[in-house]
């Protein structure tokens, strides 16, 4: 494809008309939130033809993250999906997802400490583009609900239908987060259950906030009992897909009541009634042989399946190390 070209654009002001908006993740009103959100700064990889037609859009976040061992700020670049394309053939949008890859990497590969390529449709997808680019794979888990074949109650076990039932019967509820107050709960719960979780990012209030009020492409939740805010959640939604962002539970101060199954429960019933065919949960882990996380969505009657994710770190020979470890 050498009559496309790329173009890198960092301010809203800037963008093209005529980007593609089906994909909430590489949307211009992402990136609109992205760059109204503290510490993080948008990036929108444009790619046009020789007439001029917008055939690609990819969005990348550049976060700004601190560690406390040792104590070092570092910028973090993630990507999430393959973009966005139109005008082009399956084989051409690898291709034309690799020339934005390598675009971005040259630009960015030495000011970030690393870049992370999540939530890819495929496992191979775009293999040689990634490894031409320098990036190495990590195994990851993916695990989704399908919500158009079956009823999500047909998809329990009969032992988690009555615990859900047990819980409703106890006077827990799930509802949409709809004034300050609920929306102050649902980040205090969100950052207090977070806070020993360095390696999950969790963004400024105002990202939230700007979720919340994005006109049906994302939703929070809070789950309830007798006032207390025992679990929350964080969905978007994008191409017919449900997408459980983020989540956070006080599942031991209340055993008894399941505030993670509530919670998860009412995100998959939710996108069930909204019409959406399916509902991924997008951040399961490591593929571990042991992994409680992954083991707790499974009740929910989900799919699992192993996927990649790509990484290049900016110092050449850590990234070459890490290549070398993490070799398939």
């Amino acid at each position: 494809m050498n009559d496309v070209s790329i173009h890198i654009y960092a301010h809203s002001e800037d963008l093209p008309k005529g980007l593609m908006e089906d994909d909430f993740f590489h949307s211009p009103q992402l990136f609109d939130m992205l760059e109204q959100t503290p510490r993080q700064s948008p990036r929108m990889l444009v790619a046009t033809n020789a007439d001029g037609r917008i055939v690609g859009q990819l969005l990348a976040s550049v976060r700004w993250r601190r560690s406390l061992l040792p104590p070092y700020l570092y910028r973090h670049c993630h990507v999430i999906g393959k973009g966005n394309y139109q005008h082009v053939s399956g084989s051409e949008e690898e291709e034309l997802f690799g020339l934005m890859l390598q675009a971005f990497t040259e630009q960015m590969g030495h000011g970030v400490l690393y870049i992370e390529v999540s939530h890819l449709p495929q496992k191979m997808y775009a293999y040689r583009q990634f490894r031409r680019a320098g990036y190495f794979p990590v195994r990851w888990m993916s695990i989704h609900n399908s919500l158009h074949s079956h009823t999500p109650e047909e998809r329990i076990s009969e032992r988690m239908q009555q615990t859900i039932d047990n819980a409703y019967e106890k006077g827990v509820e799930t509802v949409e987060v709809d004034s300050d107050a609920d929306f102050k709960a649902f980040l205090k719960l969100l950052r207090k259950h977070n806070f020993m979780k360095p390696k999950r990012y969790i963004p400024a209030d105002e990202f939230f906030r700007m979720l919340k009020e994005s006109g049906g492409n994302g939703r929070l939740f809070l789950t309830r009992h007798r006032g207390h805010v025992i679990g929350c959640s964080a969905c978007a939604y994008s191409q017919q897909n449900a997408y459980l962002w983020y989540a956070a539970f006080r599942r031991k101060s209340y055993v008894l009541l399941h505030p993670a199954e509530l919670t998860i429960w009412h995100a998959i019933k939710d996108a069930h009634q909204r019409g959406y065919d399916h509902i991924f949960f997008m951040d399961v882990g490591l593929p571990f042989r042991r992994n409680r996380f992954r083991d707790f969505i499974l009740r929910f009657g989900g799919k699992e399946v192993s996927t990649f994710r790509w990484f290049r770190c900016s110092i050449g020979w850590l990234n070459r190390l890490l290549s070398w470890f993490y070799r398939d």
